[in-house]
């Protein structure tokens, strides 16, 4: 994507400079920062600290994290090798992309014992691994957009409005994003669009991320309270909720930022479609039960306690709870099948069922 007259995009490996470089998320809108990734250690802060978030995006951070992890463990050091990745896969629990990024560069390089070969290997793998999910989410804006033309067609007037929570778009999966995929592929295609940002505490990655991203591509939006969803759908003023995922079962259950469950619960009650945009990599296909089963990252208690931000240029973190109080910051919600209208995937729409997404993706089901 375009920022400014430069094409970026939130990872890539600079041969010159040998080392991953990643834009830091953290710093965002305020300021646009590259930073490098030239051990595991910096990558593992990186997913940690999330300078990098978002499930595709951090599956590609796990997979560049491979090759720094061979050169690392030196040439015949298999068991070095390992226990690096195996750190990487830890960082994060709930996104399974992470776990499927590792996994799926450390296997091409099985066999090899010299430590070039691991790292000119894990490099070629972590690049497919990035142009794959490009694709995909070029893809999931093919699909999608058809929901918001359908939508455009049955208003007698104004933009389609959609609603999104926390930031899916393409600072979080290389291009295009997911949730934000249809809304780029609309606006291209002239339909008129408007986006209610929520804010996303309490890391306010929509009104950070998610505004700073519609606004670069000339995008209508407006950043709203995370509680007003509710009241603007009572009011007619949401026509989709249109979000990511951070991991889906193969059942349709979907685990997405803190917050997601009650937008859908919002949506059931009013009538209001609830869309869900992933691609294939973020399901989890040996889950069954959402609820039961996806494990909840619970973050530091301080993102709660404080907030940051800019005040005439110099950069503020305040705390707001008194100092004393226990604060908790669950990082994420399972929505259940049942309220999700579809899923919009790279291969196309499909119910959130295990029958429909079987349908799609019958290979992952064999057996």
């Amino acid at each position: 994507m375009k920022v400014g007259n430069q094409d970026l995009r939130p990872i890539w490996f600079d041969a010159g400079a040998d080392a991953v470089k990643v834009i830091d998320q953290r710093l965002l809108p305020h300021r646009l920062v590259i930073s490098e990734l030239r051990t595991v250690e910096d990558t593992v802060y990186a997913i940690r600290e999330m300078m990098v978030r978002g499930a595709p995006l951090i599956g590609v951070t796990g997979a560049y994290g491979v090759v720094l992890a061979a050169r690392e463990a030196g040439a015949g050091r298999k068991d070095a090798f390992y226990r690096l990745c195996e750190k990487i896969k830890a960082v994060r629990p709930t996104a399974v992309n992470l776990s499927w990024g590792v996994d799926r560069v450390y296997k091409a390089t099985a066999g090899l014992s010299q430590t070039e070969d691991r790292i000119r290997t894990a490099k070629t793998e972590a690049g497919i691994i990035a142009e794959e999910e490009a694709e995909n989410c070029r893809r999931i804006g093919m699909h999608g957009v058809t929901l918001v033309r359908e939508a455009a067609a049955e208003k007698t007037g104004g933009p389609v409005n959609i609603l999104t929570h926390c930031n899916a778009g393409w600072l979080a999966c290389i291009e295009y994003g997911t949730a934000t995929a249809p809304i780029y592929a609309a606006h291209d295609a002239g339909i008129d669009v408007h986006v209610w940002v929520d804010e996303t505490r309490p890391l306010n990655q929509g009104a950070r991320l998610t505004a700073w991203e519609l606004g670069a591509y000339g995008i209508k939006h407006t950043v709203i309270t995370d509680n007003a969803g509710g009241h603007l759908m009572q009011h007619g003023l949401v026509d989709m909720v249109l979000v990511g995922t951070d991991r889906t079962t193969g059942t349709g259950d979907v685990a997405n930022k803190i917050g997601t469950y009650l937008k859908a619960l919002a949506a059931k009650d009013n009538g209001v479609p609830f869309y869900v945009a992933l691609p294939s990599t973020t399901f989890d296909w040996n889950l069954k039960d959402g609820l039961g089963e996806i494990p909840i990252e619970e973050r530091d208690a301080d993102e709660v306690r404080f907030v940051e931000g800019l005040e005439d240029g110099v950069h503020h973190r305040v705390l707001i709870p008194p100092k004393e109080s226990p604060c908790a910051n669950y990082a994420f919600d399972v929505t259940p099948a049942r309220l999700v209208t579809r899923l919009i995937t790279e291969r196309g729409i499909c119910g959130a069922s295990r029958e429909a997404i079987q349908k799609l993706f019958p290979e992952k089901f064999s057996g």
